[in-house]
Formats: structure tokens, C-alpha cells, sequence
């Protein structure tokens, strides 16, 4: 058995063809009981089976392979057939007739057989805890062909947040547990065994059909990914059989058990969708489910395939580590994620539902229905679900403006690009340590994790933007519809989609996208106009300054003076000139930001673009990338901060919610990097921010008005929340004033949902630890809210407090059990950004053990690290971290912890520039000063 402990892989003896799996969870003393019988195609004669089992008890008297004749039936495979292509009506009937007829087949088999079948039972078996695998051991060779496997065991519905897992949640003021199953990507090990190799579990993962039954009280709902076909009640428990699975891979498979409510809705071809939650908040799923029902329609005539299951459930978990999983036919989402309450959500909540919803349904088809062949390919479930996501609710949603909002996606997904510590798209896995970096794939289910980033989702979303930009809308939409069609069913890599994008377009995509998903970074395209001609010269961007060796097929799209002649070209060397017969008033590079690059003009080009800009001559999505491409630069130390602030005047009177929105998070990072560079004149950038979002202040005011669109309520919060950060004294009062009405009526119009946050911020700017009384009255409003989206708020608001004891107060609170994991995470990007570095920083040091162990309790640590980090702007500081981690880092926070370091050294970097400025203190005494 030794010759198994300690591999990457498991040895591929077996592959499994079907999964009947049998649960009793107790949820009262949150245990089950389960047996699993596992059909194996033997591949090779061999002594052992090797398994994936984690944190389960095995009943070894139950353990036995039962082997068939080598002329064995072969199980129907939905993938030999054309039925995912068929409605979702006549799939399953055709499905159901194809088993009918397999099952009467082996019934044959098995009467020819005449008892020929052997059984054989394991003289060892032994659970390898550091390894999460079972070994048993045979007394003698088993013989290939199809057997089944049989084992009981035990398990604990875990506060892990992974596996098969517990949650609570209240129900006529009692607490109960539900059953909940989060297995992507590897924790499918923690409720049955899985897979007989790696191979099996994921090189192939659509490799098995699953036949789930269930035991749960007869008072509790229980679903499964697939629609009941029997129940049968004895006494005070049920036991639920599911129909079976088409092929899928294990990771997706799905129970939940608990007490639950529904709203339901079909489609027009027929499918059954609904959406579960808590008792009574029934009507908060109506959105979700009014969503789900038109995307699942959008998507199946987009895709130009059916939606492949007879059903489509949604539920609501209070407590659960993702947003969401998609699991085939029956998607688990964080509370925050699919409910939606007209009277108690902001709007950002109702985009945020959407966004998340649609996502998920993309799933079905881009993840469940056509799935990556390895997690190498992980972006084709993630950026393209992610792409797609936005897709819809630009059908759905017109009015929200989704493509301009887009570019903060493709914004997150170059600030993890622009670092030194990046990596492909198509990702090979890369060990880190502060001594060397190793290039291996990705070998261990304990690397997998560290990929679910900004790369695989927002810059592979981003990429396919671009793509789709370069060939046509309907072009692209007619070769995915091709490629899914193609793959339905099966695995599929990149170079499957790239083969199909290339054969509807002619266009040489392979080549062409290989660019941007084998190599890490993008590019920076320089442009002068000399002597009529317009000059492109690509380089490696990177914020440390460092000159990278990267180079892009970059397709450039420029205007000169007007958008209606449009300019493109693919520049495919590191430079390239076009002759202009007219330059125009302005030229733009990267029309409307669909290009993943940066764009860096001449003085001359960028003075024209800032007149552009104040005389409202470009759009909105080319304003955003204007800004956000001179901020880049300035952090790169290739643009002058007084240059960036010239710019950012240009826009005091901006009123698009997206471009805003970029000028308030770039403003707190002027302002936070100031401090450092330019204590002295901090007072006159606070002056300079609030004068540049008056006009947009004054225009949406406080109270919503008749008419006013979604995106005007997102953006009060933002402008208000940005105007009291800054210390504007007319904000605070009045935030003040409205919030007090608030704790006396939580009705009251005078703080609805879409500006609590901005209260909530004002109100802590004056709390000190003699003066608290804001703190505590917070903190009341968060004890007595059962709304995540209310708790979330209000975590996002605390820590704006300038001092530093009760910063550390709110520290203390959030590992708190009153906190939610992943209510915590979602605001912990907004808590903490650089008040009381040294605070938080002194904190997260002297709580890293207790931190670090809360990792296995489904705690993202590396939230922390970035979080509490990448504020600091020394090189001191820098080292000082790097020291602190040198003998306390995992696996699971190392690429995390190198790419905040990095970052550190950027700001440090980023400090001394900014110092050397000649310049700057008149510049921004001037800008403050002048009147508009």
C-alpha cells in the first residue's frame, strides 16, 4: 500500500461508469450514514482499488467487488447518443426508454450468467488521511471488465462549509440544521467515495451517471440535481429515490435537506424551474426565478441548444462559502445572491442577484453540458460563464448599461495582470516560495483553489469580449452554437473552442488567442502622430516598471475625430505605422475598451483627448478608459500624478454610474498613497475630490426621484459614501440626521436601502473611542437584521472609522460566531482600505493562528492577506511581511502573499515618484481653488 501514499495521482486501475449512492443524514446530531455501489470498468488486472475518500468512516465488513463476465452489457451513455441536443422533454423520455432497455439487457445477461459472477472482499482497507484516499487491498487479482463496488460508511455533516456540510437558519425562533453539498472542486471525497483515478475524476469529467437515494424526515424537503421518480413514508421518515443522471462529473452532484418554501415558474418548452428558500421569504425569490426563466429561454436560443434537464432548482443557503455553485439541475446560492426584497434591497442587490443568476444558468451549458477536459482549461467554464453573464442582461436588463459596466471586470482582471506574480490564462501551475518559482501542471487537488481568480474569470471573460469584438457578434455566436454542439456531452480544452471559432470565421483564432492565453501579462500600445502618421509600438505592461519580454497579436481599433469611420488592424509585430489623411479633433486607440491592453498617448494626443472629455465628445466606455489608463501608468511611475489629476478635472461633470464609480475608487487611492507621498497636502486633495463630485452630488441628491433610472440609484450611494469619506461636512450632517430617524423608524423613506451605506460610512467618520454611540447603534441594527444584505452593509461600514481602538473593535467582532463567513468576505474588500494600517497589520499577527486554523472551517485566509497587505506603501514594510510569513505560509495563500508584496513595493515605488513631483503642490492648490 505504500507505493500510494504521498502520489499527485492515483493510480488509474479503474474507471467508474455509475454512481448508486444511498444517504441518511441525522440533522439533529449532524452525522450520516451512506453506501455507495460503484459500477467499474477494470482496465487492468490488479490487486488494489485505490479511491478519493476524505473525513468519512468506513464500515470495512460492507467492502466487496463484485465482478461480471468479461462480455458485460456496456451502460448506455447519453454521450454515444445526439440526446443532449434534444428538448428537455423528449431527453429524458428517450433517456428513461434507453435505460429500460439496458436494464432488461443485463436481467438476460444475468440468467446466461447463471451465478458466474464472483465476488471478492478486501484483506486490507486502509484510509490515508493526509492523503484523502482508500486503498483496499485484494487477496487476489481482480479481473478486468465491469464489477461493482460496494461500501458503507459514516460521515459528519461538517461547519466546514465544503462536502456534505451543515447550515443553520431559524424557523419560528428555533435554530435548525439543513444539508447542504458544496464539491467543487474536489470535496465530493467528504460525502462518497469518488473516482478511481484523477484521470477519472477529472481528466474525463463527464464519467459517471449517479442514481441518488435519500432517508430524511418526513418534514423536511430534500432535492437532488434530479426530479423525484418515487417516495415511500414510514412513520416519521421518507425515503426519496431521484431519477438518474445523465453522465456528469462528481463535482457537480447536489443534495440539500432542510425545511423549505418555493415560488416555481416553466418555460415556454417546458421546464420546471423553481426557486427554494426559508420559510415565509417565499416572495423574495420571485426576481431570481422571473431571471432564471428567460435566461434559461435567452441562453437555449443563443446556444441554439436546449436547456438538457426536466428541471431547474435554485435555493437559497444562509450560510455557504461560495456566492454560488452551479451544480447540474439544482444551483446553490448564498442568500445575498438569490433573493431579492422589493421593500429591503438596494439596487445593487437586484444587479447582483442577476449577474450571479445568469452566471450560473451559463454553467448548464458552458461547465455541466460541455465541460473542460482539465482544470488547465478552467477559464472555459469561468470567463466564458462570466462573459455570458453580461451577455443576458443586456438582453434582459437594457436599461443597466451592462457593457459599460463590463470594463470593471476587465479593470480587476488587469490589476492581478499587471503584477510580475501573475499567470496564464490557461494555467500551469506555478509552486511559489521566496527562494524560487517551480513550473509544474497542476498535479494535486490541493493546487486547484488558488485558480479561481481574476484571471480565469475576469480576464478570460474579458479575452472573449475581444474575440468576439475582432470576428463579428454574429459570427461568434454562430460558432459557439457549433462548438456546443459539437462537444455536448463530452470534455472539450481551448483549442477545441479556438478550432470552431476559426472554422465559422476564417480567421486565424488559434494564432491569434494563443497570444493571450499561453503567456501571463498584457500590453501597453504607445501611439505618437508623426508626419500624418500614427504610430503603435507594443511593450509588456507591468506596474513594478520592470520591462517585460511579452508580446501580443493585438487587434487595434481606433477613430479619429468622429466615431463613425472606425479604424482597425491586427498588429502582429512589436511596431506598426498607418498613414492618416485626417487626424482629426482627437484620435482614440481601443474604441469602447474592448481590447485587453492599456493605451499610452503623447502629450499632444492626450491634452486633445482632455478637451474630448469636458466638451462630452467621447462615450462613456472611452472615457472609463482614458482614466483608468492613466491611472495605470501613473502607478507604473510612467505618468505624473499631477498629470493624472489634470486629467481626472476633466471630469467634474460626469454622470455615467460606471465612469464615476472608476473616478471614486481611483480617488481613494490618490488619496490613500498621498498620506504616504504628501501628508502635507492631504487636506487640499480632500478638497480637490469633493469640489470634482459636487455637480454629480447636487444633480441626484439624497431622495430618489420619480422616474430616476437603476443606475442612478447605484450611484447616490457611491457619491454620497465617496463625499463623506472625504469629510464633507454638509454629507455628515445630514447622513446623520436621516440615520437617526432610521433607528427610530426602520421604515422611514428617509433612509431606503440604496443610501443606508452612505449613512452608515458618515456616521462612523465621527466615532471615536470617547464618542461611540454611532458604533453601537450600528452594531444594533446589525444584531437585530435577519437580512444578509443589510449585515453586509453594515460590515462594509465599520471599519471607515479613522480610529484605530475601534478598529480593532471591529477586528475582534468579525471572528466573531455573530459573523457569517461569507457575509465577512463579501465586505471585506470594502473594510480596512489603509485606515489603521499598523492596527490591522499588529491584529492579523497576533490572531494568525487562530486564522489560520479557521481554514478548515471554510475561511478564505487569503482574503486576509490581500485585504490587510497591499495597503502598506514601504519597502520596510514589505520585508517585514515577508518575514513574518517566511515560516507561516500554506500552499493555499502563497501565490496570494507574493502578489501582495509585489504590491507593497509598487506603492513604495509609487511613494518616491510621486515625492520627486516638481510640480504637484501648485497644481492641486490651483485645481482646488479654481471655480467652475
Amino acid at each position: 500500500m505504500e507505493q500510494f501514499k504521498g502520489q499527485p495521482r492515483l493510480p488509474q486501475f479503474a474507471s467508474p461508469k455509475r454512481y448508486e449512492i444511498r444517504l441518511k443524514p441525522d440533522l439533529a446530531t449532524c452525522t450520516f450514514a451512506g453506501s455507495v455501489a460503484i459500477d467499474l470498468d477494470i482496465i487492468r488486472e490488479t490487486k488494489f482499488i485505490v479511491l478519493n475518500a476524505a473525513d468519512l468512516s468506513i464500515q470495512n465488513e460492507t467492502v466487496a467487488f463484485t465482478s461480471k463476465a468479461s462480455s458485460s452489457c456496456s451502460r448506455p451513455s447519453s454521450s454515444s447518443t445526439n440526446l443532449c441536443l434534444f428538448p428537455s422533454a423528449v431527453l429524458n423520455c428517450l433517456w428513461q426508454c434507453w435505460r429500460r432497455l439496458w436494464t432488461c439487457l443485463l436481467s438476460l445477461q444475468k440468467l446466461g450468467e447463471r451465478f458466474g459472477a464472483d465476488v471478492f472482499e478486501p484483506c486490507k482497507v486502509d484510509l490515508v488521511k493526509e492523503d484523502e484516499i482508500l486503498v483496499l487491498e485484494f487477496p487476489e487479482t481482480l479481473p478486468t471488465g465491469i464489477g461493482v463496488l460496494a461500501i458503507d460508511f459514516d460521515g459528519i455533516l461538517n461547519d466546514k462549509m465544503k462536502g456534505f456540510c451543515r447550515s443553520t437558519y431559524e424557523h419560528n425562533g428555533e435554530k435548525k440544521n439543513m444539508a447542504v453539498t458544496q464539491f467543487e472542486p474536489v470535496d465530493a471525497r467528504d460525502a462518497f467515495h469518488v473516482g478511481m483515478s484523477l484521470h477519472a475524476r477529472f481528466l474525463s469529467f463527464l464519467y459517471a451517471t449517479f442514481k441518488i437515494t435519500l432517508d430524511v424526515p418526513s418534514d423536511l424537503v430534500a432535492l437532488s440535481n434530479m426530479p423525484i421518480v418515487d417516495e415511500k413514508v414510514e412513520g416519521h421518515v421518507k425515503t426519496i429515490f431521484y431519477q438518474e443522471s445523465p453522465i456528469m462529473s462528481t463535482y457537480l452532484v447536489a443534495v440539500v435537506i432542510g425545511l423549505f418554501d418555493y415560488v416555481e415558474d416553466h418555460t415556454s418548452d417546458g421546464v420546471k424551474v423553481r426557486v427554494y428558500c426559508q420559510v415565509g421569504k417565499q416572495n423574495q425569490g420571485k426576481f431570481a426565478l422571473n431571471v432564471a426563466v428567460k435566461t434559461l429561454e435567452l441562453y437555449r436560443e443563443y446556444f441554439a441548444v436546449p436547456y438538457s434537464l426536466p428541471k431547474l432548482d435554485m435555493i437559497a443557503v444562509p450560510d455557504f462559502a461560495h456566492g454560488a455553485m452551479e451544480n447540474y439541475g439544482l444551483v446553490t446560492y448564498h442568500e445575498m445572491a438569490l433573493l431579492y426584497d422589493e421593500q429591503h434591497s438596494a439596487a445593487a442587490n437586484k444587479q447582483r442577484v442577476a449577474t450571479v443568476v445568469t452566471h450560473e444558468l451559463a454553467h448548464q451549458w458552458f461547465g455541466n453540458l460541455v465541460t473542460m477536459e482539465w482544470w488547465t482549461h478552467l477559464w472555459l467554464n469561468e470567463g466564458f460563464a462570466t462573459w455570458v453573464s453580461y451577455l443576458a442582461n443586456d438582453c434582459l436588463f437594457p436599461e443597466w448599461k451592462t457593457w459599460t459596466q463590463f470594463l470593471q471586470e476587465s479593470t480587476e482582471g488587469m490589476r492581478l495582470d499587471e503584477l510580475a506574480v501573475s499567470h496564464p490564462i490557461e494555467e500551469s501551475k506555478k509552486i511559489f516560495s521566496f527562494s524560487k518559482d517551480i513550473l509544474v501542471e497542476i498535479n494535486h487537488a490541493s493546487e486547484i483553489d488558488e485558480i479561481f481568480d481574476a484571471i480565469s474569470y475576469q480576464k478570460g471573460a474579458s479575452v472573449v469580449r475581444m474575440l468576439q469584438t475582432y470576428i463579428g457578434a454574429e459570427c461568434f455566436q454562430r460558432s459557439l452554437a457549433s462548438y456546443i454542439k459539437r462537444h455536448a456531452c463530452s470534455n472539450a480544452k481551448t483549442e477545441d473552442l479556438w478550432a470552431a471559432l476559426e472554422e465559422g470565421s476564417g480567421e486565424p483564432v488559434n494564432k491569434l488567442m494563443n497570444s493571450w492565453t499561453k503567456q501571463k501579462g498584457y500590453p501597453v500600445v504607445s501611439i505618437k502622430l508623426k508626419d500624418d502618421k500614427l504610430e503603435f509600438e507594443q511593450s509588456q505592461f507591468l506596474l513594478s516598471g520592470s520591462h517585460g519580454v511579452g508580446q501580443w497579436i493585438v487587434p487595434i481599433t481606433f477613430c479619429c475625430g468622429s466615431y463613425d469611420a472606425r479604424q482597425s488592424f491586427l498588429l502582429e509585430t512589436k511596431s506598426a505605422s498607418i498613414d492618416l489623411e485626417e487626424s482629426g479633433a482627437w484620435i482614440k486607440v481601443n474604441v469602447d475598451q474592448t481590447g485587453f491592453y492599456r493605451v499610452k498617448y503623447d502629450k499632444d494626443l492626450q491634452a486633445k483627448l482632455r478637451y474630448a472629455i469636458e466638451n462630452k465628445m467621447l462615450s462613456a466606455t472611452d472615457r472609463f478608459g482614458i482614466l483608468d489608463d492613466s491611472f495605470a501608468l501613473c502607478m507604473a511611475r510612467q505618468q505624473s500624478l499631477t498629470s493624472l489629476l489634470t486629467l481626472m478635472a476633466a471630469y467634474r461633470e460626469e454622470l455615467d454610474y460606471t465612469v464615476l464609480s472608476n473616478l471614486i475608487r481611483i480617488s481613494y487611492k490618490i488619496a490613500r498613497i498621498s498620506k504616504d507621498a504628501t501628508p502635507e497636502l492631504m487636506d487640499y486633495i480632500k478638497e480637490f475630490f469633493v469640489g470634482l463630485f459636487q455637480y454629480s452630488a447636487e444633480k441626484l441628491g439624497w431622495d430618489a426621484k420619480e422616474g430616476e433610472s437603476h443606475l442612478e440609484a447605484m450611484l447616490r450611494e457611491q457619491i454620497l459614501s465617496a463625499l463623506a469619506e472625504f469629510g464633507n461636512e454638509p454629507t455628515l450632517k445630514e447622513a446623520s440626521r436621516r440615520f437617526h430617524v432610521f433607528l427610530d423608524d426602520r421604515s422611514t423613506p428617509l433612509l431606503p436601502p440604496d443610501i443606508r451605506r452612505a449613512a452608515y460610512v458618515a456616521l462612523m467618520q465621527t466615532v471615536n473611542a470617547s464618542n461611540r454611540s454611532g458604533f453601537e447603534s450600528l452594531l444594533r441594527v446589525y444584531r437585530e437584521t435577519d437580512s444578509s444584505q443589510e449585515k453586509t452593509r453594515i460590515l462594509g461600514s465599520l471599519a471607515s472609522c479613522p480610529d484605530p481602538n475601534i478598529i480593532l473593535e471591529v477586528l475582534d467582532f468579525i471572528l466573531s460566531p455573530e459573523v457569517l463567513w461569507l457575509v465577512f468576505a463579501l465586505s471585506l474588500g470594502l473594510l480596512f482600505a489603509g485606515k489603521g494600517r499598523e492596527t490591522v497589520w499588529n491584529w492579523l499577527k497576533e490572531n494568525w493562528a487562530y486564522i489560520s486554523k479557521a481554514q478548515d472551517s471554510g475561511l478564505h485566509i487569503e482574503w486576509f492577506v490581500s485585504t490587510f497587505v497591499t495597503p502598506f506603501a514601504s519597502f520596510e514594510k514589505a520585508k517585514e511581511v515577508e518575514d513574518f510569513f517566511a515560516t507561516r505560509s500554506k500552499p493555499s495563500i502563497a501565490r496570494t502573499l507574493k502578489q501582495s508584496i509585489e504590491q507593497v513595493n509598487v506603492n513604495a515605488y509609487w511613494v518616491q515618484s510621486i515625492q520627486n513631483e516638481e510640480h504637484l503642490a501648485e497644481v492641486v492648490k490651483e485645481m482646488t481653488q479654481r471655480k467652475y
